[in-house]
């Protein structure tokens, strides 16, 4: 079960189109206080990545051998990250032991009206200073500054100053599956967060050589002495970002304030098993499916041309109708999310370590697989961007209904954290 808080639905025109382009026949009212609201990111991040339920990522090289797993040498990755094993990508911070969640700085900020808020740094465009704080560099965020995807801001004495924007975490988040074949799009979707008009995680240090850094906000103007009775976890959602779990400010001035406890999401990239954190979405249902802040400003970064000149963003694949059920060792997809109460197990393209053009930006490029290809059993679990387009190609995978496949206009801001192989 979610944190119940209060407040009205995000919206837009975007949201519109999706939700008529999903939508079942009839719409169900708005639940009441205790009506279920499932959520992919309630769920232990290390108990997915695998398998059924409880099989922790990846199995050791002894399984199937007379050789105990601590007769292997190191994992080649120890010696190269670039080679398999597991490799920690946003060093900044400290892993949990099953790697659900991750302990991270946590800074502090005000706007120029003088409101103070509490944000998280986890990519850049400075590689110097990405390598000197286990930061991701993230080249392509150079030509995120499109519209108003981006916002300006200057380091002072008392740390970073914005010109303005703010998040309201006050709103209750709510959701609940649609019926039918598809419990996707859901019924009811309310995000937990959301941006005013002028937010954006993304902020350019005018007087820092105008680097962009991807500065998530995690609380808004609340104290220390609030916050910190969440040092040890039973975190008031109504106060902060729904993906936290624990929120430990220090005492003092300056940028440094503490840390801050994110829970994990599990994706694949190219066939590995990574994390992300999902922070932000320009659109409601996914930011409500990801327990992510509703950013509308960021869907000004131009989609549809991943990989191209100046592209600012990488792609991810959703898929609809994956296979279903908790116990299902192909187990995938939004309808499984939902109503299985998992994590989706998305596709995403290049990270760190794997390719040259990550980005924490993500095109949503949703799928959903043909009653033919139903037919024919060959629905499974994908874990690799070329698959994945192998089936596109062959027809197997559309985009929704059937409509061509493609960018569906959202954007995501989903760092990266963590790759398992």
């Amino acid at each position: 079960m979610l944190n119940h808080k209060s407040a009205g639905r995000g919206g837009g025109l975007l949201a519109v189109l999706v939700v008529l382009a999903f939508a079942p026949a009839s719409q169900a009212q708005s639940p009441g206080r205790d009506s279920p609201s499932p959520g992919p990111a309630d769920v232990p991040a290390a108990e997915e990545m695998g398998g059924p339920t409880g099989q922790s990522p990846p199995p050791p090289p002894s399984v199937g051998t007379d050789v105990p797993p601590e007769y292997f040498g190191p994992m080649p990755s120890e010696v190269d990250k670039r080679l398999v094993g597991p490799v920690q990508l946003l060093r900044s911070g400290t892993l949990s032991r099953r790697r659900t969640t991750i302990e991270l700085p946590l800074y502090r900020g005000r706007t120029e009206s003088g409101k103070k808020f509490w944000y998280i740094l986890t990519d850049t465009t400075d590689r110097e200073n990405a390598e000197s704080l286990g930061l991701n560099t993230a080249n392509k965020l150079t030509y995120s500054e499109m519209g108003r995807a981006g916002r300006p801001g200057r380091l002072t004495r008392r740390g970073l100053v914005v010109k303005s924007g703010t998040v309201n975490f006050r709103p209750e988040r709510r959701l609940v599956p649609g019926s039918g074949a598809n419990a996707f799009p859901p019924r009811v979707n309310q995000p937990g967060s959301i941006g005013d008009r002028n937010y954006t995680p993304l902020v350019k240090i005018t007087n820092a050589r105008n680097h962009i850094y991807n500065a998530p906000v995690v609380a808004g103007d609340v104290s220390v002495k609030q916050l910190r009775a969440f040092c040890d976890g039973g975190t008031n959602h109504s106060m902060v970002h729904d993906r936290v779990v624990k929120i430990c400010p220090e005492e003092g001035r300056g940028l440094a304030g503490g840390t801050v406890t994110i829970r994990t999401t599990p994706i694949f990239s190219f066939a590995k098993p990574a994390l992300y954190i999902s922070m932000e979405s320009s659109e409601p249902i996914t930011a409500t499916l990801d327990q992510a802040t509703l950013a509308p400003r960021i869907a000004d970064v131009p989609v549809g041309s991943d990989d191209g000149a100046f592209s600012a963003v990488e792609r991810l694949f959703p898929i609809i109708n994956g296979p279903e059920g908790r116990d299902n060792p192909q187990r995938q997809g939004l309808n499984s999310a939902l109503r299985d109460n998992l994590a989706p197990l998305q596709v995403i393209g290049g990270i760190p370590t794997v390719a040259l053009d990550y980005s924490p930006l993500w095109d949503v490029n949703l799928g959903e697989w043909t009653q033919n290809a139903i037919s024919k059993g060959y629905r499974s679990r994908i874990i690799d961007e070329f698959q994945y387009l192998e089936m596109v190609r062959q027809g197997h995978l559309t985009g929704p209904n059937g409509k061509r496949f493609g960018s569906t206009g959202i954007v995501v801001n989903c760092p990266i954290v963590f790759r398992f192989l």
